[in-house]
């Protein structure tokens, strides 16, 4: 495993259940949309086919709540056979809207380790999903003085990153990701030469899990607390 980061000069930060709370608000969301569409299917087949609706809509939405409205939307329609009510498409819309009103709820050391770090480190916020959800819960969070630049990519792919560091002028070797989610922050900089640190959240989203043999001979490291990354770096 390589512990050596004495050339980083750049950390990027995942934003969503890296920085803040994020994925427990849309697992609440599926459960109150299988409370609604307990009439038409099992809370099982719910939670399946509203996972593969949301997989064929990315392409066209991509990611972020809007995107996960709609397909609950679709969903109620085509489950209901076209009975649904209303009322019921407009209590889908107001899970949405709870949504991008919740409140930004840090996790814990955040704002001390963002703190210590800028003093020796320059940090970019790389996030993806909705563009105006994104700026919303950057604002309320009160984080954006630590970060020299702030990217909301479409999706995190290996040529996502390479296009990003070439742009901002940065080393693949000298720059280091940190994030919850292997597939999207960690295995993809990993894979073009960089150094990554993975944070696990509590709950991951089913589209950003990876197997084992994805992750075998790949060099990360993982941590418990966003808080380690002060020792790590020190």
């Amino acid at each position: 495993m390589d512990t050596n980061y004495k050339h980083i000069k750049v950390i990027g930060f995942d934003a969503d259940d890296t920085l803040w709370v994020n994925e427990t608000y849309f697992r609440d969301a599926e459960l109150e949309f299988a409370k609604l569409m307990a009439p038409y299917e099992t809370a099982n087949k719910i939670d399946q086919e509203l996972f593969k609706k949301e997989m064929d809509n990315l392409p066209l939405y991509g990611y972020g709540v809007k995107g996960f409205v709609l397909s609950m939307v679709e969903m109620a329609i085509e489950l209901s056979n076209n009975m649904v009510s209303n009322a019921t498409i407009s209590e889908i819309l107001d899970i949405g809207k709870s949504m991008l009103n919740k409140p930004v709820e840090l996790l814990d050391g955040v704002e001390d380790t963002l703190n210590v770090l800028s003093e020796n480190y320059r940090l970019i916020l790389i996030t993806k999903g909705d563009l105006l959800d994104q700026e919303r819960k950057l604002e309320k969070s009160n984080l954006t003085s630590y970060f020299h630049h702030i990217e909301v990519l479409s999706d995190k792919q290996e040529s996502n990153y390479a296009k990003l560091l070439e742009h901002l002028d940065i080393e693949p070797s000298e720059f280091l990701m940190v994030g919850n989610s292997l597939k999207s922050d960690i295995l993809p900089l990993v894979n073009i030469n960089a150094k990554a640190i993975h944070v696990p959240f509590h709950t991951t989203w089913l589209h950003e899990q990876v197997n084992t043999e994805e992750t075998e001979q790949k060099k990360y490291r993982t941590i418990s607390s966003l808080s380690d990354l002060k020792s790590i770096l020190d």
